[in-house]
């Protein structure tokens, strides 16, 4: 069984000039419960799907198992989540011995930008970044799943 430990941030800052890489995504939800996702995605020329499952609550560990699909494959399950597809930019940029996985969002998402960085535990320490904003780990909002069915646009000046 695969895990993820992870934290998200809000970015409040200038990053991009940091990155070493990025490349563009598109991905949808072929299954949303309470309690798992099932996720397809589409980066660069590779298409992978993912399942996902809550362990806690905090939301900083999850269960997660990633396999590579032919991209083919990928692009035609993207159809099936219709008008719920994300479109980010993922960019890389590397602080202390961590790297930052900083999406730009596209499309219905659009303004909004998180930071992530995976750890081995919960308790691992990590270099802070200045444009590291406010955390929003286990904010459900702030999902890229709760995010394909309700966008940024609809909420972010509440």
């Amino acid at each position: 069984m695969g895990y993820e430990i992870e934290r998200k941030f809000l970015v409040s800052g200038e990053y991009k000039s940091h990155a070493y890489d990025h490349y563009v995504m598109k991905q949808g939800y072929l299954s949303l419960s309470g309690i798992s996702v099932v996720r397809v995605r589409v980066k660069g020329e590779k298409g992978y799907i993912t399942v996902k499952g809550a362990v806690g609550e905090g939301g900083i560990t999850r269960r997660e198992w990633e396999y590579e699909v032919p991209l083919r494959d990928a692009e035609e399950m993207l159809l099936l989540c219709e008008d719920a597809v994300i479109e980010k930019t993922r960019y890389l940029v590397k602080v202390g011995k961590h790297t930052f996985e900083v999406d730009e969002f596209g499309g219905e998402n659009a303004g909004l930008q998180i930071a992530e960085v995976e750890l081995e535990s919960e308790e691992e320490s990590y270099e802070k970044p200045g444009w590291l904003g406010h955390e929003v780990t286990g904010n459900v909002r702030y999902y890229n799943s709760y995010l394909s069915i309700h966008p940024y646009r609809e909420w972010a000046e509440q």
